[in-house]
């Protein structure tokens, strides 16, 4: 079994808000991560047949956890997307929050910037 993350894949909010179930943004999470509704995804997390086939018709919920590993092995969000647009929610004006190491990664490259301002000013004064 696999713990690795997808690569993030891009989808536009007009594909998410066009699926009529959360059945169907959990198949197009799938299909966009590169993966057929099929074995090899479920394998991947821990499920079988009839339990993906129940996540599809909407007859059984998805509990948190595995529906959390099914966007990270796809590399997208469509599954939390697709309710977050049910909810009324402007998937247009929905942003990610900066991680602790982006965070870190934006604070050392403004330091590198102005260090280089500041050394740069004084070869040019000199």
């Amino acid at each position: 079994m696999s713990s690795q993350l997808g690569l993030p894949v891009s989808l536009r909010p007009e594909e998410v808000a066009r699926e009529k179930s959360l059945g169907a943004a959990i198949e197009l999470c799938a299909k966009a991560g590169g993966y057929a509704f099929d074995k090899a995804l479920q394998m991947e997390l821990g499920v079988d047949k009839a339990q993906f086939s129940r996540w599809q018709s909407g007859s059984e919920g998805v509990v948190w956890p595995k529906l959390e590993k099914l966007m990270d092995l796809c590399g997208n969000d469509a599954p939390l997307f697709w309710m977050l647009y049910q909810r009324g929610y402007d998937l247009h004006s929905l942003r990610r929050r900066e991680s602790e190491t982006e965070r870190h990664n934006r604070l050392l490259r403004e330091e590198v910037a102005a260090l280089r301002r500041v050394l740069l000013g004084d070869a040019a004064n000199a």
